[in-house]
């Protein structure tokens, strides 16, 4: 019914609540990552055998568990004080299943 681990030195449990219980995304986990093979391959691996792409950064896992993996540039893009250049990376972003850290900064530089 339940399990205890350890994920990047933090210890989580979890519980199996049972099957009238179905993941939605109210729950999701957000992945920070530093470079675009770093978001390849988590993407590779969480939509494998049956996970399913969504659009900016999201997708779900095979169980049905949302993950949304993000490059961490993109939040100093969004962040960058000229706001049309910010701007235009959002739109870029909106525009995406998986995030590609080069169609970013080309929006981003015009």
């Amino acid at each position: 019914m339940g399990v205890s681990f350890i994920l990047d030195g933090m210890e989580l449990q979890a519980l199996n609540g049972g099957p009238q219980f179905k993941f939605t995304e109210a729950i999701s986990l957000f992945v920070k990552c530093e470079t675009q093979a770093e978001v390849d391959e988590l993407w590779k691996k969480l939509t494998a055998a049956g996970g399913r792409e969504s659009m900016c950064g999201w997708l779900k896992d095979k169980y049905g568990l949302s993950w949304q993996i993000i490059p961490t540039v993109l939040g100093e893009l969004l962040a960058d004080k000229d706001r049309e250049k910010a701007n235009r990376a959002m739109q870029a972003m909106l525009r995406m299943k998986k995030i590609d850290i080069a169609g970013l900064k080309e929006a981003f530089n015009g």
